[in-house]
């Protein structure tokens, strides 16, 4: 995969868990579960920018945390990473922009880079493992989702239920949590009231195949005042039927710590960026 041999082996990064505090238990307004996580999906929609942050194990790739900033029109972003563990601290750096993925940090191998600070891949593709795309395997592919569309997983539960009301970072939430399967976001999407809702949940299915994980995700979603997902949390085995690669569980919390706010990424300067090369692939 590219970019592979330029990356350190071993797990990759962080801390996981359940990030919430201040639970409180007390019914919510009188809205049914389905309800409340069916208009969650619908207001992120218009969401066209992000600020979040990821905790959690993936599987093969063990512990991580991550902080990102991402813009969806045009799509950009950036990514910081940290790996306590490793024989150095394993930070990683990832910045894309025009369809070029810029990797640096001590995680990278500075054999390779020939005295840059940077390597550059190009053409890159964020979120999919597409044939041409030198970018791949970069990140575990489970966070090289887009997190808002994952937000939106949970419309295929059948089984949703409401746990309690919580406060996360400072903001009142109503947790839901359910299962989900393929099955369930295949029916989802036969049963969407409009195209534009039909393809966002095709998107989500496109990301749930995405996982690596067994048939049924366990999904938590916690809902704000302004009826916005404000975090959630995905865990399930590593699968075979879903094209899993085994080696261990994903458990993955999601926060949204900004919504629609502007979002800058600067390219690295070019003289400080190094080429993926063909022979640095096969090395």
């Amino acid at each position: 995969m590219a970019l592979a041999a330029v990356l350190l082996a071993g797990g990759a990064v962080a801390c996981g868990g359940d990030s919430r505090s201040g639970s409180v238990k007390e019914e919510p307004s009188e809205v049914t579960p389905v309800a409340a996580v069916a208009r969650a999906a619908k207001n992120s929609e218009g969401i066209t920018s992000l600020r979040y942050r990821v905790t959690g194990t993936v599987p093969e790739k063990g512990r991580l945390r991550a902080e990102a900033s991402m813009s969806t029109d045009p799509l950009t972003m950036s990514m910081k990473m940290t790996a306590p563990g490793r024989d150095r601290d394993g930070r990683l750096e990832i910045r894309f922009v025009d369809e070029v993925m810029y990797v640096g940090g001590s995680a990278v191998d500075s054999g390779k880079l020939q005295g840059k600070s940077w390597f550059r891949a190009e053409p890159a593709v964020w979120g999919r493992g597409a044939a041409d795309n030198r970018s791949s395997g970069v990140l575990p592919r489970q966070i090289e989702g887009n997190p808002i569309v994952q937000s939106t997983l949970l419309t295929g539960s059948t089984d949703l239920r409401m746990i309690e009301t919580e406060t996360i970072d400072g903001t009142r939430t109503t947790h839901y949590r359910g299962t989900v399967t393929g099955d369930g976001l295949r029916a989802a999407r036969e049963a969407a009231a409009d195209e534009t809702s039909r393809e966002r949940r095709i998107e989500g299915l496109d990301q749930f195949m995405g996982l690596g994980v067994s048939d049924t995700l366990t999904m938590d979603l916690w809902i704000d005042g302004d009826d916005r997902a404000k975090q959630f949390r995905m865990r399930a085995a590593p699968g075979d039927t879903m094209g899993g690669v085994g080696g261990g569980p994903l458990d993955l919390t999601v926060t949204f710590l900004d919504i629609d706010q502007p979002v800058a990424v600067k390219t690295p300067p070019a003289e400080d960026t190094a080429a993926l090369a063909d022979d640095t692939l096969k090395s």
